[in-house]
């Protein structure tokens, strides 16, 4: 079968909605794409429990340190679902850890800002997971299988890791002054970052209108950015907080909010790797990795003697 015929029925599968899976013909630019998405979505995950596993000690109380500790964790399972479906794609979880510590793979620019008060956790669930899940909801649809099937249980554990973000601002918000600055100082910071998360504006994003026609992404970056600000914009109301653009109204016309210019100077520094804890996380991943070599090389050398007395056991029920 010629790769015109391949394709047309690689396409034709696209148009009926029919999942590409991995045995499945795709176009080398296909694969491409998604083992670059997918792996990025993983490190972000992984890179991701770093700012909030730095606070699991110093939860205000021992509830919210069980809760957070869960919330790292499934972060961690998060990185192990999507790792798995990168390496569906021909890939090894080796190759594409090795990208991310050479800085050839990128994560999500967000996660490398500090989390300086209890407060930095809250927002970070309220509006940093709350970001991820409007991305990725619509990946639930994503048109590759494994992908497609992972994000389902992701979505859902990311809008507990919301709503536990949320409650801690809430709380913060009912508090004493000094209470309530420190949950309006970790708003301020992280609200910017956060409506960067949705990338660049589509006329400057390289991959999305590929991507899109390929219905690996559903929605357009803009599209995404523009609810999730129609989102917080009322949800910041509940807490009795501001967010920090004074350009920030409701349009009659459009029925959106307006808001401000987002400093793409600020994005691009920080995506290239000049952001305030850029440095910071890379070595502790590095760190990491060097430090678990034995773990990895123990469970290498148990899962080959398991799979040799298997096969024995396998021969003797032969004979």
């Amino acid at each position: 079968m010629s790769v015109q015929e391949l394709e047309k029925i690689f396409l034709s599968k696209i148009d009926q909605e029919i999942k590409i899976e991995p045995k499945d013909w795709m176009p080398d630019a296909y694969r491409k794409t998604l083992v670059r998405q997918i792996s990025q979505h993983a490190h972000s995950e992984i890179v991701g429990m770093l700012p909030e596993g730095n606070w699991i000690g110093r939860a205000p109380s021992l509830k919210r340190k069980a809760i957070l500790l869960a919330k790292v964790q499934d972060e961690a399972g998060h990185g192990l679902y999507l790792y798995s479906a990168t390496e569906t794609l021909g890939t090894t979880r080796e190759q594409t850890i090795i990208d991310l510590h050479s800085g050839k793979a990128k994560y999500s620019s967000i996660f490398n800002y500090p989390t300086l008060t209890w407060a930095d956790i809250g927002a970070i669930g309220w509006l940093v997971d709350g970001a991820a899940i409007l991305n990725q909801v619509m990946l639930c649809r994503t048109s590759y299988g494994p992908y497609a099937r992972a994000m389902v249980r992701i979505c859902k554990e990311e809008s507990f890791h919301q709503r536990q973000g949320f409650d801690i601002l809430m709380v913060l918000s009912k508090g004493t002054p000094e209470q309530r600055d420190m949950c309006q100082d970790a708003i301020n910071r992280w609200w910017w970052p956060s409506l960067m998360m949705f990338g660049p504006h589509d006329s400057e994003s390289t991959n999305s209108e590929q991507s899109t026609k390929w219905k690996i992404k559903r929605m357009s970056n803009d599209e995404l950015r523009q609810k999730f600000v129609d989102m917080i914009a009322e949800q910041v109301k509940v807490l009795n907080m501001t967010l920090p653009d004074p350009h920030l109204k409701w349009n009659e016309q459009t029925s959106h909010y307006d808001f401000g210019e987002i400093n793409w100077t600020e994005f691009w520094n920080v995506v290239k790797g000049n952001g305030p804890c850029n440095k910071q996380r890379l070595e502790a991943r590095r760190k990491a990795w060097d430090e678990g070599a034995w773990v990895r090389e123990a469970a290498s050398v148990y899962a080959a003697k398991r799979k040799a007395r298997e096969a024995k056991k396998e021969e003797k029920q032969i004979a």
